[in-house]
C-alpha cells in the first residue's frame, strides 16, 4: 500500500506540471484564434471558449501543485470566479454588439473567386 501512495506522489507534481502547460498552450491556441479569425464574434467564441478551457486545465494543474488546503480553496475560488464571469462577460459583449446592430460575416471569405478556388 505504502508504494503505491510514493508512486501517486512522485506522480503528482509531474501531472501538475504537465497541466500547466497544457493550460498555457490552450491560451495560445485562443490568442492566435483571436487573432486570426475575421470577425467579431468568432473572434468571441475562440477567446470564450479556449479562455475558461485554459483555466480549468491550469488551476488543475495548480491543485496537484498546491502545497496545503487553504491554496486550494483559494485556487478553487478563483476558478470559480473565472467559470462564472467568462461565459457571462462573452455573452454580455455578444448581446451588446448584436444590439449595436454589428453583423456577423457570412460566406466564405478571403477570395473574389470563390468557384475558381477549388
Amino acid at each position: 500500500m505504502s508504494e503505491i501512495v510514493t508512486v501517486l506522489m512522485d506522480i503528482k507534481p509531474v501531472l501538475g506540471v504537465a497541466l500547466c502547460l497544457i493550460g498555457a498552450v490552450l491560451a495560445i491556441i485562443g490568442t492566435v484564434g483571436v487573432l486570426r479569425f475575421p470577425d467579431f464574434y468568432t473572434r468571441l467564441h475562440a477567446s470564450s471558449i479556449t479562455d475558461t478551457a485554459a483555466v480549468t486545465v491550469a488551476v488543475a494543474g495548480m491543485l496537484l501543485l498546491s502545497p496545503d488546503w487553504l491554496v486550494a480553496f483559494k485556487l478553487l475560488a478563483v476558478w470559480l470566479f473565472l467559470f462564472l464571469t467568462g461565459p457571462t462577460a462573452a455573452h454580455a459583449l455578444a448581446n451588446a454588439a448584436h444590439t449595436a446592430g454589428l453583423e456577423p460575416l457570412i460566406g466564405r471569405q478571403g477570395s473574389d473567386d470563390d468557384e475558381g478556388d477549388l
